[in-house]
């Protein structure tokens, strides 16, 4: 399936964009619920899926294999369909959630076709999407008076997730390396 999405094109079908956002909202779905799994297992709760952030990375890479449509759709139902079928995240942080993973797949998928190391492309979407939801939570305390949130929160959440940052540094560049690897060496056959 992966193979049929041309990473070096510079336009995708519509369909491929489809299918690899469905995909990608699937991984999304899915992944934070084996680390609620693990962390109920443990003890530690929905620790590990703050800790590891296992929803933002298909989105990340759907903009960087598909584009910013199928990155910007899978952002925005990933936490939405998530929420519908598991009450996970939760209601107050679930606006802030697709605004942030929205910002993701946008910044990664503008930036599938421009010549930038992957890693600084991962860094470029993560700085984004973080700074967009941060200044989505302040005007949601300062200007609208939401009383569910604290400032505060913007900062603990970077802090929490810095596994999952690391995990994302590490793991997409490998998977995007690997993809590219895979295509080019499937073109020569």
């Amino acid at each position: 399936m992966i193979n049929s999405l041309t990473l070096k094109d510079s336009k995708l079908s519509v369909k491929k964009q489809t299918i690899a956002a469905v995909i990608a909202v699937f991984a999304a779905v899915a992944l934070p619920q084996v680390f609620h799994v693990m962390g109920r297992l443990s003890g530690l709760g929905t620790s590990l899926g703050e800790a590891f952030l296992p929803m933002h990375l298909p989105v990340l890479l759907v903009g960087l294999i598909a584009g910013p449509y199928a990155g910007t759709v899978a952002g925005i139902l990933s936490p939405l369909i998530s929420f519908g079928l598991t009450g996970m995240p939760g209601s107050v942080m679930l606006p802030f959630m697709m605004i942030e993973l929205f910002s993701y797949g946008l910044i990664s998928g503008v930036m599938r076709n421009i010549k930038l190391p992957c890693i600084a492309k991962v860094l470029i979407a993560q700085i984004g999407g973080r700074l967009i939801r941060g200044i989505a939570i302040l005007i949601s305390i300062y200007a609208f008076g939401n009383e569910n949130l604290s400032a505060p929160i913007i900062w603990n959440s970077i802090i929490t997730g810095i596994f999952g940052l690391a995990l994302q540094w590490s793991l997409i560049p490998l998977l995007m390396y690997r993809l590219n690897k895979e295509q080019h060496y499937g073109n020569i056959k």
